[in-house]
């Protein structure tokens, strides 16, 4: 006899199937939101259709476990929900939402919001500064994002799309911290080893991006990712969602260790 066993035999599988249906009753996302949203985010609606099946599926459930709240007095709609909830779903699909499960809240600005920093100079001199923030993610949460910029996710002419989505940089950001630090180096399968083999690539990779950048050649992605080897991580997973094509042309190395990662191949063969 073939599929689920009896209930009696797998109680708490039974449960958590129960569960599963439940919540993706509760959050089914209608058809023509769904389409009206793809149709704003052309990177994501040029997916094989079996991508999309596990992204909407994945996008209910992550509306039903995320609780979102506006700030300056942005009302959540349910087209700001979805519009976040597809581009953060979308690093994820080969992953599992469990890689989220270390944070609940989603706090959305009408823009981005203005923050001072604190900068120690060598002379042990405290320095104050402005930043204006389009997104940021902490530790447990929650993750801030600026609505305005999450409408700017893959602008430009179509053909060519800026590698540029908030939403996946600051979910990388939460992948990167998914074992305690923000380094560029996301929990890995494989220990030791894996990780010292992804930090050699990732490490030449951001070495040769800053050298581009010193030397003030164009560059795919944004001169912001010279920073630190964890922003070029969330920078370069934006372009690797974004513009997959042009990130495998310009640095083949930097696309295989994102494509491995991820356990997604999204550049057309």
């Amino acid at each position: 006899m073939s599929g689920a066993p009896p209930w009696w035999r797998d109680p708490l599988g039974c449960w958590r199937r129960h569960r599963l249906q439940r919540a993706l009753a509760r959050r089914a996302i209608p058809e023509p939101l769904w389409q009206q949203t793809m149709l704003r985010l052309p990177f994501i609606a040029v997916r094989p259709p079996q991508d999309l099946q596990r992204l909407r599926t994945l996008c209910s459930l992550f509306l039903d476990r995320k609780q979102f709240s506006g700030a300056g007095g942005l009302e959540i709609t349910d087209e700001i929900a979805l519009a976040i909830a597809m581009q953060a779903c979308l690093p994820v699909l080969g992953l599992g939402l469990a890689a989220y499960d270390g944070f609940v809240g989603i706090v959305v600005h009408p823009d981005g919001v203005i923050v001072t920093r604190q900068h120690l100079s060598d002379d042990g001199v405290v320095h104050e500064y402005e930043e204006t923030l389009a997104g940021e993610a902490v530790a447990g949460g929650p993750l801030m994002l600026s609505w305005r910029d999450v409408q700017a996710a893959g602008a430009g002419d179509g053909a060519r799309p800026e590698p540029y989505s908030v939403v996946i940089h600051e979910f990388a950001h939460v992948l990167d911290m998914g074992d305690g630090q923000a380094d560029g180096v996301p929990p890995l399968p494989g220990g030791a080893a894996a990780r010292a083999r992804w930090q050699a690539t990732l490490e030449r990779c951001w070495r040769q991006f800053c050298r581009a950048v010193d030397e003030g050649r164009d560059t795919l992605l944004d001169p912001y990712a010279a920073e630190a080897p964890e922003e070029f991580f969330a920078v370069a997973s934006e372009a690797f969602f974004v513009c997959p094509q042009a990130l495998r042309e310009a640095s083949p190395s930097l696309y295989r260790l994102l494509a491995g990662y991820y356990r997604q191949d999204p550049a057309p063969p």
